[in-house]
């Protein structure tokens, strides 16, 4: 037989364990550490333990490293992709099993932490949709995403979102807010925004989220986003304007800009009369620029 034949053969094998189906379909709305699977299946720690090494090994899931927890999903991406996401669709949608666990992995993430956006910030939030409209997101990542507060607005626009922070309570908390908003593209993960652990050209949007104001090398942060954005893609650069001054800040901006090569558009104060943030939208400049 094929390869590929002989492995979805060991995945539908896989898949004939309810409790490793459980864990797939648990895995396909969010990315699961060890503890949360145990919690939710009633299974021994070893037991679960096993079963996603197996999982793991039949390319079902995939196992990565936050800080000091270690959290599994299901892979969007690779070369088989496109079949494991097929054979994952023949899972039930109505099984009433799946729907407890997930209800139960809600509940162990439901965060008294975790707080509505302010008024101040919808003015941010509709500039942000608006330059979705004309220019689609595809694959966003959003640098210094906080709580995940843009994760949540943008997810349902973009393929698939990355949100990085330093603060492991900080995505801990973005984590339980994605699953309660009910978004399966999200990911959460640890990074230096000067160092990012992602390959070349992997995404279409990059947000640095008020990052490059308090950073020590800006210019850094910028080309590091540049590496990973990919042909036609753009970087929206966003900072608060609290205690700072806008013009300011756009003179950093135009700054850090050509000290990249970057075409940077015409900032925007947001919203213009007393504004809060600053935005605007930078392009390598051997690509086109997206009008903000």
């Amino acid at each position: 037989m094929l390869p590929s034949t002989t492995s979805l053969l060991g995945q539908f094998k896989t898949l004939s364990d309810p409790i490793k189906a459980r864990i797939v379909s648990l895995c396909a709305v969010a990315e699961c550490s060890v503890s949360e699977l145990t919690a939710v299946t009633g299974q021994s720690q070893p037991r679960v333990s096993q079963h996603l090494k197996q999982l793991c090994d039949a390319r079902l899931l995939r196992r990565f490293r936050d800080g000091h927890f270690v959290y599994y999903r299901v892979a969007t991406k690779g070369g088989d992709a496109a079949r494991r996401r097929r054979l994952l669709e023949l899972l039930p949608k109505d099984e009433p099993q799946f729907a407890k666990d997930i209800e139960l992995l809600r509940g162990l993430r439901r965060f008294d932490g975790l707080e509505p956006a302010q008024d101040k910030d919808r003015a941010l939030h509709r500039a942000l949709v608006e330059l979705t409209v004309s220019h689609p997101l595809g694959d966003l990542l959003d640098v210094g995403c906080g709580q995940g507060r843009l994760l949540k607005l943008l997810a349902s626009r973009a393929q698939r979102v990355v949100g990085v922070d330093t603060d492991p309570k900080a995505r801990r908390l973005a984590r339980a807010d994605m699953l309660l908003a009910g978004l399966p593209n999200c990911t959460l993960r640890q990074g230096d925004m000067v160092s990012l652990p992602f390959a070349d050209e992997e995404f279409d949007t990059i947000i640095l989220d008020d990052v490059l104001s308090d950073g020590a090398h800006p210019e850094k942060a910028l080309a590091e986003a540049t590496r990973l954005l990919r042909p036609g893609g753009r970087i929206l650069l966003l900072s608060s304007l609290a205690g700072r001054n806008a013009d300011d800040m756009r003179r950093n901006y135009a700054e850090w800009a050509e000290a990249q090569g970057m075409r940077l558009a015409k900032p925007r104060r947001i919203p213009n009369k007393n504004p809060d943030w600053l935005l605007a939208v930078a392009t390598p400049a051997d690509r086109a620029v997206a009008a903000a």
